[in-house]
């Protein structure tokens, strides 16, 4: 048996001619993931793979220059040729296999078996074409297998680290070298692995006994590899766990979504539903600009019902979903088609001119009109339609179809079939009419609790979290959730507001002692109540019976009054005042500069907070006259001993002002938005 030793010198060098040559692959590689062109991307793919080949088939050679060969060694050209083929094909289809969009671990494992597979060939097929004059090669099977592990594992961990990070903007040369060394440790590792595998015999030697070691055959270089290469075969365990980890995680988030989708969705026609439509019209009206309206038709399917009864509920149901996709193909760039609830519908157009929502209504009167079959039956039917802009007939959501539903209403008298747009003038009729009919819903509604709280915070001057204030909606079972504009005057007006501002004290009470139990430091919660609920006789009795129920800690609770209410019977108020701080409640003002107060009433009212109204920031600037206002008012009630909140903070030049001014709190839709319970948690979780 013959032992062989290496060159140092040469061994170095078939490193380096691995690591320089991958990394040029490796290059060649990232521009794979970038080339939209497809004959190109196979033209790199076939480059990217005759360099990963070369690179194997150079390290090897140069490799077997640096050992010790018994004397009158040659190598086979037909042998070496074809080892080079096996390397630069395996390596082709290995990257072809992992430079796809996704990488899921089957195709990740399939491609380190290819790579693994075609450096170990490379090599053993070189090994073949190794002509030695009386001498033969025996191999050790175990390190065989061993040095294959290695190129598998190395190929492996090198592809996934590639893919991994193909998007990287920082370091991208640190990182390309980084695998280009990785991959070439894999190349050394399974070569010089492989060659300690090997032993080399004289055919004189008759005994022809494999050694059980090989005392000096490269002992401690073969030490090295085998410690380091564990550690690859293990990275490579490592990154195979992780990304399995991200294809769940992947998984998951496409759940998720597909869940998220589905609420969002009409389940009969698949098109977007009332819930989608209060996020998408938010987002319209904070990107709003001058330049175009917002068109809102309201579409109303005339004597839907009669379709029904006469033919039943599943041909209803049909036509439903073969009116949808029909209406759906007219959409255009910009529009959006939504079911609202039963036989009603809402296109909006993005950017309209009223020219422009008149062509389209007119278009889709058009495809209604058009006969549907459906199960063998041909049914007619028509559609009353009503059209208002944004933001001339409506700020929010719900004025905008209280005013399109006042139009639709008057195509229903002009005869059906037809569209008209939203009039102030003709159409105030139908919105008293509409308001009235809320007003008449109101009384369900308080009978079956269809209201919300949404909490909107309130922060320091250093944008911490300082409290919330409990805003009431009500969840409408056609017009989805309404802001208190729109009912509050009717509850006020029938009375109703009683009742539902002791509902709403009543759900702060359970949220002050949730949120207790919790450990979220989200207090003090601040509640508003109106006029006719602050001068009601058992309103204290109510809080001493919450306080008592829900164990409420003091200052934890705010009420808030209006400046107005306040004023309204000023010696009333001090003794109502007095009782509810007696009780441990804190109180503000709120919407203060509104009414007619002076400083002279407000100092003899018990009072903890003022809450300067929006009017006086709306158009806050430098130097204006509003700044001028709040500076007085802030710093006279600061002297006072009371905290300031500015409401309705929007622009970061009116926070800015108002904190140089000394507000001490801010709250408004450019630091928090009302929120329901859950979001509110979600975005500001802090813990006391």
């Amino acid at each position: 048996m013959i032992h062989m030793g290496y060159d140092s010198n040469l061994v170095i060098g078939s490193a380096c001619i691995a690591v320089i040559t991958c990394y040029w692959g490796i290059s060649f590689e990232q521009r794979i993931f970038k080339q939209p062109n497809l004959k190109r991307q196979r033209i790199l793919l076939c480059l990217c793979g005759s360099i990963f080949g070369f690179a194997i088939w150079s390290m090897h050679y140069v490799g077997m220059l640096a050992g010790h060969l018994p004397a009158g060694y040659s190598f086979d050209p037909g042998l070496t040729i074809y080892s080079f083929i096996i390397a630069a094909a395996a390596s082709t289809f290995a990257i072809w296999l992992t430079t796809r969009e996704t990488l899921p671990l089957a195709r990740l494992v399939l491609g380190a078996l290819l790579m693994g597979l075609g450096i170990s060939g490379m090599h053993y097929v070189g090994m073949m074409g190794l002509q030695l004059p009386n001498q033969e090669i025996h191999y050790d099977p175990l390190i065989v297998i061993f040095s294959v592990l290695i190129a598998i594992s190395g190929s492996g961990l090198s592809f996934w680290l590639a893919f991994k990070y193909k998007k990287a903007i920082y370091y991208k040369r640190l990182i390309r070298f980084s695998i280009a060394c990785m991959i070439a440790f894999s190349i050394i590792g399974m070569h010089y692995t492989g060659m300690a595998a090997a032993s080399f015999y004289s055919l004189d030697d008759m005994t022809h006994t494999l050694p059980q070691g090989q005392e000096g055959h490269g002992i401690l270089l073969f030490a090295i590899i085998f410690v380091t290469s564990l550690i690859l075969v293990a990275a490579f365990a490592v990154a195979v766990l992780e990304l399995r980890l991200e294809e769940r995680n992947l998984q998951l988030l496409r759940v998720n979504k597909e869940l998220e989708n589905l609420a969002l969705q009409d389940n009969l026609t698949k098109l977007p539903n009332r819930l989608f439509l209060g996020d998408y019209t938010e987002s319209l009206f904070s990107a709003y600009t001058s330049d175009c309206k917002i068109a809102f038709i309201y579409i109303d399917l005339d004597r839907f019902k009669s379709v029904n009864d006469a033919f039943g509920h599943h041909v209803g149901d049909e036509l439903l979903v073969k009116l949808a996709q029909r209406l759906h193909v007219l959409l255009e760039y910009q529009q959006q088609l939504i079911r609202i609830g039963g036989d009603e519908f809402l296109l909006i157009l993005e950017q309209s001119s009223q020219a422009q929502a008149e062509y389209v209504a007119d278009r889709v009167l058009q495809q209604i009109q058009e006969s549907f079959r459906i199960l063998g039956k041909e049914i007619n039917i028509s559609a009353s339609m009503g059209i208002a802009f944004y933001p001339d007939h409506g700020h929010n959501l719900q004025d905008l179809l209280i005013s399109a539903d006042a139009a639709m209403l008057r195509s229903k008298e002009q005869g059906r079939n037809t569209y008209s747009i939203f009039n102030y003038s003709i159409d105030h009729r139908q919105s008293n009419r509409s308001q009235s009919k809320l007003i008449n819903d109101l009384y369900k509604a308080v009978e079956e609790q269809q209201f919300v709280l949404f909490y909107q915070p309130k922060f320091t001057a250093e944008y911490r979290i300082c409290g919330v204030e409990a805003l009431i909606r009500w969840k409408h079972p056609n017009l989805g959730l309404l802001a208190p504009g729109m009912f509050i005057d009717g509850a006020e007006q029938t009375g109703l507001i009683i009742k539902m501002g002791y509902w709403a004290l009543e759900q702060a009470c359970m949220q002050i002692q949730a949120w207790t139990e919790k450990r979220y430091d989200f207090f003090p919660i601040a509640v508003n109540l109106s006029a006719v609920q602050f001068e009601h006789k058992h309103l204290i009795q109510t809080l001493e019976q919450l306080i008592q129920k829900y164990q409420l800690k003091a200052n934890s609770l705010i009420i808030e009054i209006t400046e107005s209410t306040a004023m309204h019977h000023i010696e009333t108020s001090i003794q109502t005042f007095k009782k509810l701080r007696s009780l441990g409640i804190r109180l503000a003002i709120d919407d203060f500069g509104t009414g007619h107060s002076s400083f002279l009433y407000l100092k003899d009212l018990p009072v903890d907070e003022l809450k300067i109204d929006r009017e006086f920031i709306r158009n806050l600037s430098e130097g204006s006259k509003e700044e001028i206002i709040l500076e007085s008012i802030i710093q006279l009630a600061i002297r006072l001993g009371l905290i300031v909140t500015a409401e309705g903070v929007e622009t970061e030049q009116q926070s800015i002002i108002l904190k140089r001014l000394g507000c001490q709190q801010l709250q408004g839709y450019l630091l928090g938005m009302p929120l329901p319970v859950d979001r509110l948690e979600e975005n500001y979780c802090y813990r006391d």
